[in-house]
């Protein structure tokens, strides 16, 4: 059986090993409490692991001041351990606190087997949760740059785009074309859902700067792409020889978008040529029968679809002006 050792196992290994020795070397009570800490600190990107350590921290305080009044109020015993316990939770769940809980409960423990809180124990309780969280915090500084990947994931979803755009170009002009759309729509979908995570583990990993592009890029993408799948089955229950000259024009129209498409077009010259055709979709002859008029509304819908899809990417590049000319 293989055995797979990523980095966050070594990081916390390593990094729970650093937190005891530093807590043995300060000769701190209960060390092996501050390598338990940095184990559980150590999270999959930067800005989670930093929130989680500070409220760790003001989770601590507060969960020192409730056992502080119940073990004066009630004693050093397991009742008042209950009792700390019962405020202490709600508190800190109200507060966004949870995952602190855990932890500050060990250290109040801490007080309860010495039955009694010094300044020297709460001082010790203290530089415990510091170590912890701040090995953990250097340990989380060192993350893999994922934009060479998210590149290349951008690259090949806006390819299989471009692929899509054509089949169902081809799919219009000729119903016998084999072309399998619905296929490569699948493909887009998981690629997609792939890369939104990905995305999102980058933009958390900007500690003390935002970077929501490749995230909201590939959010862009698969709305586009809900839109295709949609304009994908009206394609199917079109009949090209009712609308000849509305269908080529709508033809030519993903050709020239599928031959345009990139991250860089903002798609507004595409917006002008998708008001051509629906101005010739206006002007072409009246339908004459109920067939006619069902194919002329489907194509209308599909005309209304893609025009959804080249505002999604108008609006993105709005947001993110191009960062490549």
């Amino acid at each position: 059986m293989r055995i797979s050792i990523g980095m966050r196992t070594i990081k916390t290994a390593v990094g729970s090993a650093i937190a005891i020795m530093l807590a043995q070397f300060f000769n701190l009570a209960s060390p092996t409490a501050a390598g338990i800490i940095t184990l559980l600190s150590v999270t999959n990107t930067k800005r989670s692991s930093f929130e989680t350590g500070l409220f760790r921290i003001a989770s601590l305080a507060l969960a020192c001041t409730i056992s502080f009044l119940c073990f004066t109020l009630i004693g050093y015993n397991a009742i008042a351990f209950g009792f700390y316990l019962l405020f202490f939770i709600p508190l800190a769940v109200k507060g966004k606190m949870s995952d602190g809980i855990p932890v500050s409960s060990v250290l109040v423990t801490h007080f309860l087997i010495a039955k009694e809180m010094t300044i020297g124990l709460l001082l010790n309780a203290f530089l415990l949760l510091f170590i912890g969280v701040g090995i953990a915090w250097l340990a989380n500084l060192f993350m893999p740059d994922v934009t060479k990947e998210l590149k290349e994931s951008q690259s090949i979803i806006d390819d299989k785009i471009r692929q899509l755009l054509v089949g169902m170009s081809f799919y219009l002009s000729d119903k016998d074309t084999v072309v399998d759309c619905d296929n490569l729509l699948d493909k887009l979908k998981v690629a997609l859902k792939q890369s939104e995570t990905k995305a999102r583990l980058h933009d958390e990993n900007q500690l003390f700067s935002e970077d929501s592009y490749y995230l909201d890029y590939f959010t862009m993408r698969r709305l586009q792409v809900n839109i295709l799948s949609k304009m994908n089955q009206v394609i199917k229950e079109i009949e090209v020889e009712d609308s000849r000259v509305v269908v080529t024009g709508v033809e030519q129209l993903l050709l020239k978008t599928a031959s345009y498409f990139s991250e860089e077009n903002d798609a507004k010259d595409l917006s002008k040529e998708l008001t051509a055709v629906l101005v010739a979709y206006r002007e072409a002859d009246l339908p004459r029968t109920r067939d006619e008029f069902e194919h002329r509304a489907k194509l209308y819908q599909l005309l209304n679809e893609f025009e959804r899809f080249l505002e999604l990417k108008t609006t993105f590049s709005e947001k993110h002006p191009p960062r490549r000319l």
